[in-house]
């Protein structure tokens, strides 16, 4: 039976106990944790924890266990809550900020400063600020997708309109919360984040010129409120650093929501809205124009991203597609990875006959994988092996490849949510032409996705002369983060 209570209790223990840790989140996967001293981690036991499928960024200071969907929702619930209880006996604060205790500036206890890239803390903490809307999204895209089918059907009539109220609610107000978890985020107050975020879709903003046209209720959308409560967060430091406590708390307020709405009405709004057009422009013209080539290199690349953790950049650019157009396109072809891993794991485990322990693994991550989880699969099977993950990379760009070569012919395939994949995705897919063709046409793609990641890996996943039933040699199955 699992134990959340115990899993939480022993991976605080194994990354040095609460006070080396700074900071906790989490996305659908992995718990994410900022150590003080990843030397302090212990990196093998921890691996070794029943319900841990893997690390990521092991020896860094932003160290991720993977520990599945669910089960990462309760494991990191606890793991704030040991750190809370700790807070208040005395300890170190549960989740603390970066920018309060000077993460990447502040020597670990080794000596040495904790390094990170820019570029891979920028898309961490953009990934912090979406990665809280994902289940608003996966709820509300299944609604309206059963609403939308509903509709088509004539059945119930009476109850599809609020299906669509329920379901078109939460987009219509997104801004608003992407602007409060970027304040948040990023060290400002998060309620005056969602008010300058506000602005954006208040419908009042369509009186208001700005670079000679009216703008629109939305305009910008995600990516203009993202920058709206970043602008907003910056104003409130600046003022706070320099108001005196009786008028910090008239003038800060006032200030922030005033400079930074009327950055938002005669900039932001503007230049978002040109680069959401942007993105959705290129998509359209990046699948009507290069089909197949576009869906072999997403389905392609899309498993070396999640094994770094850059998907999570992607999160944005899903959700402005969404907003702009009602299905983001490209998470179809991307969700080919995962179906080339199954039929790259599925390989493995036909050849590998004998190797007991390597096929109760597959056996164990197979289902998540059908589901579209597919770090299991990575990190217990195909990435230590080596040349079935490269083998399974192009199972995926196979099944891209088929998806992208019917949005060449005008059959372009859309989800109406992000978060699941595989077979998940099925209830969230629309289209040009309806449900049923998308449908149709992802099925086509993840049997396309199965059979060429089965057959590649079978062919070319196992060095020459390794006998069948017999594992080639690695040193460990749970590899050393990436990231």
């Amino acid at each position: 039976m699992r134990n959340d209570t115990a899993t939480a209790s022993a991976v605080l223990a194994l990354t040095g106990g609460p006070a080396n840790v700074r900071h906790v989140t989490h996305c659908l996967t992995r718990l994410r944790l900022t150590v003080a001293d990843p030397a302090a981690v212990d990196e093998g036991a921890l691996r070794a924890l029943p319900g841990v499928l893997g690390l990521i960024g092991a020896g860094t200071p932003s160290l991720q266990v993977v520990l599945g969907p669910g089960v990462v929702d309760t494991v990191t619930a606890e793991v704030e809550r040991q750190l809370a209880a700790g807070a208040r006996a005395g300890g170190v604060r549960a989740g603390a900020r970066a920018e309060e205790e000077g993460e990447g500036s502040r020597p670990s206890a080794t000596g040495r400063a904790p390094r990170k890239g820019p570029l891979a803390a920028a898309l961490r903490r953009v990934a912090n600020v979406f990665v809280p809307l994902i289940p608003a999204l996966i709820g509300c895209g299944i609604l309206a997708g059963v609403g939308g089918l509903l509709t088509n059907a004539g059945w119930l009539p009476g109850l599809t309109p609020a299906l669509a109220a329920i379901s078109a609610g939460f987009m219509a107000l997104i801004a608003v919360f992407v602007g409060y978890l970027t304040a948040k985020e990023f060290g400002g107050t998060p309620i005056l984040g969602g008010a300058v975020a506000a602005v954006i879709v208040y419908p009042g903003v369509a009186k208001v010129t700005a670079f000679g046209v009216h703008l629109s209720p939305g305009q910008g959308g995600v990516l203009g409120a993202l920058a709206a409560a970043l602008l907003a967060t910056r104003i409130e430091k600046w003022c706070r650093g320099r108001l005196p406590g009786a008028l910090d708390v008239l003038l800060t307020p006032t200030v922030t929501v005033l400079t930074a709405g009327l950055a938002t009405l005669y900039g932001l709004m503007y230049a978002a809205g040109a680069v959401a057009t942007a993105i959705g422009t290129g998509a359209n013209w990046l699948l009507t124009t290069t089909g197949p080539f576009a869906g072999l290199i997403l389905g392609g690349l899309f498993l070396p991203l999640v094994m770094l953790g850059l998907h999570q950049a992607l999160i944005p650019i899903h959700t402005t597609l969404i907003e702009q157009q009602g299905y983001t396109v490209l998470l179809p072809l991307l969700a080919m990875a995962g179906a080339g891993q199954v039929g790259g794991a599925l390989a493995v485990y036909v050849r590998l006959r004998h190797d007991t322990t390597l096929r109760a693994t597959i056996r164990s991550a197979l289902p998540a994988g059908l589901l579209g989880v597919g770090e299991p699969l990575i990190y217990g099977v195909s990435l230590p092996l080596g040349r079935p993950f490269v083998t399974a990379c192009v199972g995926g760009a196979a099944g891209g490849g088929f998806v992208g070569f019917f949005a060449l012919l005008g059959e372009k395939v859309g989800a109406t949510a992000i978060g699941p994949s595989g077979w998940a995705l099925f209830p969230l897919l629309t289209g040009d032409q309806g449900p049923a063709p998308a449908i149709a046409i992802y099925a086509g793609g993840l049997l396309t996705a199965y059979a060429v990641g089965f057959a590649a890996t079978l062919a070319f996943g196992f060095p020459r002369g390794t006998a069948r039933g017999t594992a080639p040699p690695v040193t460990d199955r749970t590899p050393a983060g990436s990231a």
